[in-house]
């Protein structure tokens, strides 16, 4: 990546595929015999559509009654969603806990912009020493609104008085990075730590 060193005031990063190894494959793969059935329930049943619910603040137990109903032969596997959704957490990513904490340590402002039912956030708050890195948390949960609205960003750069300009935002999903852009905000699409740590020091950033 080309030098493009410019004055930045602060980092945002994502949570889940940055900085945490989320994925409800942890959990039902030890719960299906067969990972066909496994990939099939979770296009069918449990879909990233329906997830996204519980992101914008959707009660996850309601949730998955809701959709035990419709699907009362899988009911078992769609209540493990509400009773087992920490299991979907393999743990940190120690690459980029280790690049938020030196950048944290150089003096640079950092935030978390993430999309994240409100309940698993404050039970990974808790779990992850890193969170309290952060000078603020973005969670659409409590928010009301997720990634890529918008909307999410502009709560972001407003409540925190940020210039969508010097701000770096670093997520793993394109169509997050491509919203970011779109207002304005420097945005990386993470891939390794590595990769993140080259395009910081791109950026002129520890």
């Amino acid at each position: 990546m080309a030098t493009d060193q410019r004055e930045i005031d602060a980092v945002v990063f994502d949570i889940g595929g940055v900085l945490l190894d989320w994925d409800p494959r942890y959990v039902y793969r030890c719960l299906f015999d067969d990972p066909a059935d496994m990939e099939e329930f979770l296009a069918r049943v449990c879909t990233s559509d329906w997830h996204r619910a519980h992101d914008l603040g959707a009660d996850i137990t309601r949730s998955c009654e809701q959709l035990a109903l419709r699907y009362p032969e899988h009911r078992d596997m769609i209540m493990v969603w509400a009773e087992r959704g920490e299991e979907m957490v393999a743990g940190q990513f120690d690459g980029t806990v280790r690049l938020l904490g030196e950048v944290k340590a150089a003096g640079m402002p950092c935030y978390a912009l993430s999309n994240m039912e409100p309940d698993a956030f404050l039970l990974r708050r808790a779990r992850f020493a890193f969170m309290d890195l952060f000078d603020a948390h973005v969670i659409s949960g409590f928010e009301g609104v997720a990634k890529p609205d918008p909307a999410i960003f502009r709560i972001l750069l407003d409540r925190y008085g940020l210039r969508a300009d010097r701000s770096v935002f670093i997520d793993d999903q394109a169509r997050n990075v491509a919203a970011a852009r779109e207002l304005g905000l420097v945005a990386l699409q993470f891939s390794t730590p590595d990769r993140l740590r080259r395009d910081l020091h791109a950026l002129g950033l520890p």
